[in-house]
């Protein structure tokens, strides 16, 4: 699955707001959001005033920036919500929450979606006592993750879970620091999915 591999500073400007693509980084001064409060290129201090259109699009943009994933994919999941029970912008971030390595991020092992996303293509995890090296795995109430017996003394992992542990893990999930795994106790509410976003205006995009 093809990936973005371009500077992420770039991205959190284009938006015009911190996506915290860099974990820790993005509330220090080196923030390039911080530094050039303004959109990257040529042109990106003169930009004029979005249409309806213009404010659908970036709103999307910014989901798929967030959980690190290309177009294609993300059509795919909305296509999925559409056809779920529920409201459909709701039901596209509990999606995009129930990947695997966006459960790695919030549980604590990586600083941010795209080193969760590699940690598990190098197979550091477990879910259910089975190897799986997919990201985009979707996990299910009561599915376990957990650090693999050779990777317990990763010094990344370990590093991560020393900072993550003062802020804590979502409510939906259970987290176990010492025995390094954590459980998916249930699909997060939308009040839980605390990102800066209003997914109504990605369903009006893509009804159009």
């Amino acid at each position: 699955m093809a990936r973005y591999t371009g500077p992420l500073c770039r991205l959190c400007r284009r938006e015009g707001e911190k996506l915290f693509l860099k974990g820790i980084r993005c509330n220090t001064e080196k923030c390039g959001v911080e530094r050039r409060k303004y959109a990257p290129g040529q042109h990106g201090q003169n930009r004029g005033k979005l249409s309806d259109y213009g404010i659908q699009l970036r709103e999307k943009q910014k989901v798929r920036r967030i959980y690190g994933i290309m177009e294609r994919q993300f059509r795919g999941y909305f296509e999925e919500a559409a056809t779920t029970k529920g409201i459909t912008g709701e039901v596209l971030l509990q999606l995009l929450e129930r990947r695997l390595d966006n459960v790695v991020c919030r549980m604590g092992f990586a600083a941010n979606r795209r080193q969760a996303r590699q940690l598990v293509r190098h197979n550091h995890f477990l879910v259910n006592g089975r190897r799986v090296n997919i990201p985009s795995f979707l996990l299910r109430a009561g599915d376990i993750v957990e650090v693999v017996e050779a990777s317990r003394e990763n010094p990344i992992i370990a590093d991560n879970l020393a900072v993550a542990e003062h802020r804590g893990a979502p409510g939906w999930i259970e987290f176990d620091a010492k025995g390094l795994k954590g459980k998916f106790v249930r699909i997060p509410t939308r009040e839980e999915i605390q990102l800066p976003v209003q997914e109504q205006l990605i369903v009006e995009l893509y009804s159009k």
